[in-house]
């Protein structure tokens, strides 16, 4: 009998050690964690095709263009970029919590604009493109903007399957192609990048050709103008652009060799869901939710090219 007791005591310990096994919480996983142990499968590399430079003397600026969204404007952009339309014209605005802006100082005057050759000034708007047939990735939280917000070709988007209508969002680092009060008046002549809390009242009212990839800080940095709006009123206020280059044109020694992370893997969900429920100790409440532009986008030198320490 007391052999049966001591068997019963040791086999209640043992399911009881288990049980508190099962029920121990499950370990935080980290964004760092996410990135360490994600595959090469998860990465897709910077297309240089559709990759633009922009040489600052503080450093590079690298943009990735979104020819699926805006076609007629990304290829403008590089017809201008191909005619050295850029540069040595200048930052001509930095907004605080909104935008910088580069372009012509000169533009509005006729005989002292710098000319275009062969691209375009102006381009029909592309604020908009149809839904149907568009890759897109959504996101299970609910936006103030749109019915549906998510991800397409990398980049942070929005849709609304009724109208049949998808565009990019406003979020940090987005670059889109300033304009007048005209819907078509914009060409990509004068370009923008956000520095400051995503204004997703411009969605829809602007064509976004892509985003800064690499060299944001450089940017959102910079002394912010005096004027109305951010612009600076003094010539000498204003950062000269040494250069704007599209990627393919230079030579592989001399490209930012970079690989982002896709949007449309196991693994991207796993780190949206990291950052939409913070499990680290530091955090006493989950939020339980995200914005889409609170979703991180990685970013890494490619591994097989990075520098050696």
């Amino acid at each position: 009998m007391k052999r049966a007791i001591f068997f019963s005591l040791i086999t209640w310990c043992v399911e009881s050690v288990a049980i508190a096994k099962v029920r121990l919480p499950p370990k935080a996983v980290t964004m760092r964690e996410i990135l360490a142990a994600s595959n090469p499968e998860d990465w897709r590399p910077l297309d240089p095709n559709r990759t633009l430079y922009l040489e600052l003397s503080s450093g590079r600026v690298v943009i990735e263009l979104a020819p699926e969204q805006a076609p007629n404007h990304v290829a403008n952009i590089e017809a201008l970029t191909r005619e050295k339309y850029f540069d040595g014209l200048a930052i001509l605005r930095a907004q605080d919590n909104y935008v910088v802006q580069w372009g012509d100082p000169k533009a509005d005057d006729k005989a002292k604009r710098r000319p275009i050759v062969r691209a375009k000034p102006m381009l029909k708007a592309e604020f908009v493109r149809p839904s149907s047939g568009m890759p897109f990735t959504p996101l299970d939280d609910r936006d103030t903007y749109a019915p549906e917000v998510g991800f397409s070709n990398g980049f942070p988007a929005a849709r609304d399957a009724k109208s049949n209508q998808a565009w990019l969002t406003h979020c940090y680092g987005m670059v889109g192609a300033g304009r007048d009060e005209d819907a078509d008046s914009g060409g990509g002549t004068e370009l923008y990048v956000v520095i400051g809390h995503a204004p997703r009242h411009l969605d829809r009212n602007v064509t976004l050709v892509g985003r800064v990839v690499s060299g944001i800080e450089l940017l959102s940095t910079m002394p912010r103008g005096g004027g109305a709006m951010g612009f600076y009123e003094q010539e000498k206020d204003r950062l000269p652009i040494l250069s704007v280059k599209v990627a393919a044109d230079l030579p592989e020694n001399e490209r930012s060799h970079l690989e982002l992370m896709r949007t449309d893997t196991p693994t991207f969900a796993k780190l949206i869901e990291s950052r939409r429920n913070r499990k680290e100790s530091w955090y006493k409440v989950q939020a339980g939710h995200i914005e889409i532009c609170n979703v991180p986008l990685p970013v890494r030198v490619k591994a097989q090219l990075a520098p050696k320490p």
